[in-house]
């Protein structure tokens, strides 16, 4: 059953979709930095944050001035959001063309009978 929060409830609700804003730009900055070990280290705390928003969220309404102040924060949320998963999409497709790259090689040295770097030649 929904009910109407308490302020400080709302107030509480609020600060931690500030907190996951807060997250997500540090998401994206380090996105932005190709720091990818950063940027999974935060996405699963991020994750953690989503599922305890949730919970709390559950069975409350907010009034209209937390309710406006959860739409912006969530919509800068988004705009993160979205923009960290363009970059992950551009580094999806760097990575791909670097394992086909290393494919094309490998299948060249077959090809030509030559050895691997490091181990040792194949000719008499």
């Amino acid at each position: 059953m929904e009910h109407d929060a308490e302020p400080n409830s709302q107030q509480a609700l609020v600060e931690h979709y500030e907190a996951l804003r807060s997250r997500t730009r540090r998401m994206l900055s380090a996105a932005r930095d190709a720091d990818w070990t950063a940027l999974v280290d935060q996405e699963s705390s991020y994750l953690v944050q989503v599922e305890q928003l949730t919970t709390l969220e559950a069975g409350h309404r907010l009034d209209a001035e937390h309710r406006a102040r959860k739409a912006t924060l969530l919509e800068e949320i988004l705009e993160n959001d979205l923009e960290i998963r363009a970059r992950l999409i551009e580094r999806r497709d760097e990575l791909g063309e670097l394992i086909g790259a290393a494919q094309r090689q490998r299948k060249l040295r077959h090809a030509y009978d030559i050895s691997e770097p490091g181990h040792g030649s194949r000719a008499p």
